[in-house]
Formats: structure tokens, sequence, C-alpha cells
């Protein structure tokens, strides 16, 4: 097998890029999939007619793992470049990436997603618009971060990993235990070992929805227990395996075993709560104790084995994967409205739902794609989101 890893330090790893491009676009999915699932209008913006309960898979499987294996390539691809650019560098470049697109887009792509809100209750109200519902003051606990919240809860791993660097980075034995402990969780068993505190947080976390899976922080500047477990351990390790890059050659090698105990654990879970979302807090009863368990060990066993695979059959340099890699950030960002003004669209229309689901999603990256290539690759946005203005086209991807 051609080793994993073949590439200088400073040579962008294609393999990981693509992972981190199948985790963003998967978000894709996972939103065009939430108006077909039975039961829509208690949790989203619209509710089809046509709901099919499979529709339910296209958000449950991808939901399980996604964010992890992003923060998980978030951490390790933040502490490369934290490296070669030095703290202080770091910051500017991760203020200009990531700071400032939160900064400046969160605003209008609230007010797009309220519109298209307003326009499906028109439409549902039969032309006249509905009451207004009461809505609390905004503060940081009432802040709708939206789809961005990920990109909030990544200025936070930022400033938490900078602090441990500054106090520990210097140690030693800090360095000496971090390593043997990601030679471990970097081990067939990490996959266990890391789920048991995810599963524990998912647990206790108030009024868990068992089905929706990990909590999402989008509503609040302070993320729950849940979130910060999920999401900042994914980043840690990540941060902590580029210090030994070669343990990933590990994942690259077992990726078929990873991948049969997500699969496992996966249709273990569906059992327990079946393809429609049940909108009950769990319990904390035996049964959804192992449920939590399972659901966590599915998470990560799904994002090694989605590593594994990358590095596996992705590594090599592809000017259309690249590409894509380039674009997924802008079009995670702006996919969200887009998505729901097509599924008030399409709720228009008495379509089978994996039809209407299918046109959604294509039509989005029809109008995606060619957005960044002509509005964002070459220009100041561009360079915000990707570091630098790239020439326009596939072929300067080469």
């Amino acid at each position: 097998m051609q080793a994993a890893l073949a590439h200088p330090p400073r040579e962008r790893l294609h393999g990981l890029d693509a992972v981190r491009a199948i985790a963003l676009l998967l978000g894709l999915v996972v939103h065009a999939s939430m108006a077909w699932i039975p039961g829509a209008q208690y949790f989203w913006v619209v509710s089809d007619a046509s709901p099919g309960e499979f529709a339910g898979l296209l958000f449950y499987v991808p939901h399980m793992f996604r964010m992890l294996l992003f923060f998980l390539v978030a951490g390790l691809f933040a502490r490369m470049a934290c490296e070669r650019l030095g703290s202080l560098g770091f910051m500017r470049d991760r203020a200009r990436r990531i700071a400032i697109p939160l900064a400046s887009l969160w605003f209008p792509m609230l007010m797009a997603i309220v519109a298209v809100i307003a326009w499906n209750a028109w439409l549902v109200n039969n032309g006249s618009m509905p009451p207004a519902p009461p809505t609390p003051p905004l503060s940081p606990r009432n802040f709708p971060l939206t789809h961005l919240w990920f990109l909030y809860v990544l200025l936070l791993c930022y400033i938490a990993a900078l602090i441990v660097r500054v106090t520990l980075g210097r140690s030693a034995f800090a360095q000496h235990v971090a390593d043997t402990a990601v030679r471990v969780l970097a081990s067939p068993v990490g996959p266990l070992l890391l789920a048991l505190p995810l599963a524990a947080a998912l647990i206790t976390h108030p009024k868990w929805f068992a089905w929706f899976g990990i909590p999402t922080p989008d509503q609040s500047l302070y993320p729950s227990l849940a979130a910060c477990v999920a999401f900042g351990s994914a980043f840690g390790f990540g941060w902590l395996l580029h210090r030994q890059q070669a343990l990933l050659q590990r994942w690259a090698a077992h990726w078929p075993l990873h991948l049969s105990i997500a699969i496992s654990a996966t249709v273990g879970c569906l059992l327990h709560v079946g393809l429609a979302p049940k909108l009950v807090p769990t319990t904390r009863e035996i049964a959804d104790i192992a449920y939590a368990i399972a659901y966590a060990v599915a998470a990560w066993s799904w994002t090694f084995a989605i590593v594994g695979l990358g590095l596996r059959f992705l590594s090599g340099h592809s000017p259309l994967r690249r590409y894509l890699a380039d674009a997924s950030y802008w079009i995670y960002i702006a996919h969200l409205p887009l998505v729901m003004a097509l599924q008030v669209a399409m709720s228009r229309v008495e379509w089978p739902w994996f039809a209407e689901f299918a046109l959604v999603l294509v039509a989005t990256l029809a109008i995606l794609l060619p957005s960044y290539d002509l509005l964002v690759r070459n220009t100041w946005i561009g360079a915000w989101i990707n570091g630098r203005r790239k020439p326009r086209g596939l072929e300067a991807a080469r």
C-alpha cells in the first residue's frame, strides 16, 4: 500500500483537504434533507407534503460525524499553520479567514434566512402574513449564530489551543504525556476511548433529543457541555495528531475495521430510535445510556474511517478535488438560505421526495459553484476565506 502521508511537511495534504471538503459538503446533504423528514414542521422552516422516512437517513448518518470530522481536520491544519506562521502570524491569519467572515457574513445570512421564513409563512397563509411570534431580545444566551456557529466555535478552539501552547508548550513532560495519549487514541481502540466522554456529555445534556445526536451550539454564545466535549476534543485531538502525523497511516490501513464498526453501531442506533425523529427528550435509563455510547462510538468510528479512506484513496493531486476543496468553505457559508428557498419552492409541487431533494441539492451546487468562481475565488472575499486570491477556473487548480 502506498504510504498515506508521503508529502513533505509544507506540501498540501490533498487527502485531508478532500476529507475537510467532504465534511463541509455533507452539510448540504443534511440541511437539504430536513424538509422531507417526517415531523419537519416541528423543527424546520419547511415541511414538505411528501415526506419520506428514508430522508431521515440522509440527515441521521452524516450528522453523526460530519462536524467531528471537520473539527479534527481543522485542528490538525491549525497547528500546521501555527508552526509555519508563529503564534502572532497564526492569530492574524485566523482573524482574516475566520473572524472577519463570521463578523461580516453572519448578519446577511441571518436576514436571508429570515426572508425565506417570511416567504414560506406568506405562502402557507395564502398570501397574507401571520402575526409575528414573540422573540426574546438578543443576548449572549439568545444569539442565533445560524449555521455559522462552527466559525464561532473554531475561534474558541483557537484561543484555547494558543493558551495551552503558551502555558504548557515548552514542558517536555506535558509533550510526552500528550504524545503518549495520542498514540493510544489513534489506535483501533481510540473510537471507544473518545466515545466515553462524549456519551457521558450527551446523556447528561438537559433535554437531549437522541435522534438529533450532538446538539449544535447555534442559538447561544455559550456552547453546551456536549458541544464543547464533542468539538473541543476533536479539535484538540487533531491539533496533537499533527505532532505525529505518521499515526494517521494506521487509519489508512485500518479503514475497513473502523467502517465496519461505524456501520454496525449506526444500525444498532437506528434500531433503537427508528428512521424518523422522536421529539421527546431522552431519559437516563439503561437503554438510552447504551444508545449514547453506541452513538458516540459510531460517530468516532465514522471519523476514523473517512479520514483513513481519504488518506488511502484521495492523497494524490487532483485539480477537481483541489478546486472543490477550495470552494467548499464558501459553499457551506452561503448554502443555507438558498437551500431553504429551494425547499419552499419544492413544497409547492407534488413530486416524489427523492426527486425534490435531488433537485434542491443539484440546484444549490449549480448556483454556488459558479458564484464561487465568479464572485469569490479571485476577489477580496477569496483572499479572506482561502488565504489569498486564486486564479479562476479549474485549470488554475492544477
